[in-house]
């Protein structure tokens, strides 16, 4: 019966997508859950864990623009006003501005977030056990989306296989409801598999690992504690909401302003 062979299809292919999305899943969250114990993040590797290397250049950005080492314009643009930067991913900013001393904030944003800095940030907190490997968050995504296109795929052979005309030449003599509910089996499979990777992957699977996520509850409920990149004059508590929720705890409206151009 060609409904049959249609049949088989879809379960091959649903269950290799799902098996392959179990397997990166299962590698993704393979670190020691107790790494980490002891460790007091600092705010870059906070926002690193929250939000990747794009957050750690918006948090170096708005530090040193609350220090008013750097001017950020509610036009987009970002200006060096102290050449010196205190750490390597200050300097970071302040190269990627450039020797004219002034640049769009959106090309500064992406130079920095992609510098040896951020980088070598990363491949501390990956060892640490903190940081999902980069190669681990990119198979659980390709994994995701090949289960989603395994349900699509079950869907359409199911459709075909129910249009298969019910005489005998046409291959079927089976109802139309139980070919429907026979095919209801692989695509429950991949919808379920989707389902569970939503809650048990997705809140960790993009930057921090399991270990990184509990440090990050920590840090959020001890603002102003130890690991702050704050200078003289620098909010921490501030900071800190910056790092780990992004740009929108910023509450300068000029600033607000600034990073509204970052993508231009």
């Amino acid at each position: 019966m060609f409904w049959v062979l249609l049949l088989l299809l879809a379960w091959a292919v649903a269950g290799t997508a799902c098996t392959r999305l179990c397997l990166a899943a299962v590698r993704a969250a393979a670190v020691d859950t107790d790494a980490g114990q002891g460790h007091d993040l600092t705010l870059y590797e906070a926002a690193f864990l929250s939000g990747g290397p794009g957050r750690v250049a918006d948090l170096t950005m708005v530090s040193m623009a609350r220090q008013q080492r750097l001017l950020l314009a509610h036009t987009g643009w970002a200006t060096v006003v102290d050449p010196r930067g205190r750490d390597e991913m200050e300097r970071s900013v302040i190269g990627a501005i450039g020797p004219e001393g002034q640049s769009r904030i959106a090309p500064v944003r992406a130079a920095a977030a992609a510098a040896d800095a951020v980088r070598g940030l990363a491949d501390r907190l990956v060892s640490a056990g903190l940081a999902v490997p980069d190669g681990a968050r990119t198979t659980v995504a390709a994994g995701v989306r090949q289960v989603r296109l395994a349900a699509v795929f079950v869907l359409a052979v199911g459709a075909v296989a129910l249009l298969t005309p019910t005489t005998p030449a046409g291959g079927t003599d089976m109802p139309r409801g139980l070919v429907a509910l026979w095919f209801a089996l692989p695509l429950a499979l991949t919808l379920s598999c989707l389902a569970i990777a939503r809650v048990e992957v997705h809140p960790y699977s993009r930057w921090a690992s399991p270990a990184g996520q509990r440090l990050l509850g920590t840090l959020a409920r001890r603002a102003g504690g130890p690991g702050a990149v704050a200078g003289p004059g620098d909010d921490r508590t501030y900071l800190t909401s910056v790092a780990v929720l992004g740009l929108r705890a910023v509450d300068e409206p000029d600033l607000r302003a600034a990073f509204a151009h970052r993508e231009e």
